[in-house]
């Protein structure tokens, strides 16, 4: 099983989005400064705020390429409006 997640930073509240076969690894990973460029240079710990499933690896990196452009983080802002109770950067 391949994953797709967003992760949220407690300090800035900026968003990271990754793929992986082990979202607890990789969560723990970004936290502990391991993680991507953009997640090790930043204060704070990650949490993650939503993620989705997907048997074949390539459809799981699709997803994370649509999930990084423009239609991708619009997509995600309305999804998670409500959870996040405004809306995010």
């Amino acid at each position: 099983m391949y994953f797709v997640y967003v992760l949220e930073n407690s300090e800035d509240k900026s968003w990271y989005i990754g793929f992986t076969d082990n979202v607890e690894r990789r969560v723990r990973e970004h936290d502990n400064k391991a993680g991507g460029k953009h997640t090790r240079r930043k204060a704070g710990k990650w949490e993650i705020i939503y993620y989705e499933a997907y048997i074949d690896k390539r459809d799981a990196l699709g997803r994370e390429k649509f999930l990084k452009g423009g239609s991708g983080r619009k997509f995600l802002k309305r999804q998670l409006t409500h959870f996040l109770g405004s809306t995010p950067t």
